[in-house]
């Protein structure tokens, strides 16, 4: 599938990620709750199965925002390689925006993390280019969905509602003004709501 996709754990009042992310708290304050439906909770079900077949599909190419690859901000000053230790799950080139340039970083596996400097733009026209028909994905955080559904690139966008409210935290739809997406599939179980919309015919 050469569409490009965006699949996000979101929480019922519209956050991604809590507030006070830092390194031994990537996804920020209760952020982790977002995401029990797929790292281990023993109340997951056939659905959040799916789901998870959803997320983990390969990619031809992924772009995602600096905050997503790492906790250090500024200057590269010391070394960071990603969350994902030695093999990260990409197995495909990764454009990580940022404003720091960067030497890419080969991991194992197949991926490589390109460090794009000139915006949102050239890092997705760099992802198409990489995936090669194979499907761009925008990995995140929520800045760079934000870029992303400015930009209107997105083919297929899948949420997963969990039943939390965090009251802070990372919004992917601060500033939006429509939603050009209608639901295609639904899926449910105690620990999200899974909705996979696809662009808008209307579109």
């Amino acid at each position: 599938m050469s569409d490009t996709t965006c699949h996000m754990s979101i929480s019922l009042d519209g956050f991604v990620a809590g507030p006070d992310q830092r390194l031994d708290n990537p996804l920020g304050t209760r952020g982790q709750e977002l995401h029990a439906w797929h790292i281990g909770d023993p109340r997951a079900n056939a659905a959040d199965e799916t789901a998870t077949g959803w997320l983990m599909r390969p990619r031809g190419a992924y772009v995602m925002g600096r905050n997503m690859f790492g906790p250090i901000r500024g200057e590269w000053n010391e070394p960071w390689e990603g969350w994902w230790g030695a093999e990260p799950p990409y197995h495909a080139p990764v454009f990580v925006l940022t404003h720091f340039a960067h030497a890419p970083i080969e991991l194992e596996g197949g991926t490589t993390f390109y460090f794009v400097t000139d915006g949102f733009d050239a890092a997705y026209a760099q992802a198409l280019d990489a995936a090669d028909g194979r499907g761009v994905d925008i990995a995140g955080g929520a800045s760079t969905v934000r870029q992303a559904l400015e930009a209107d690139v997105i083919d297929e966008l899948t949420l997963d509602i969990a039943p939390v409210l965090l009251g802070r935290g990372e919004r992917i739809f601060d500033g939006a003004q429509t939603f050009g997406f209608e639901p295609v599939e639904v899926l449910h179980s105690m620990l999200a709501t899974h909705v996979r919309y696809r662009r808008s015919s209307d579109d």
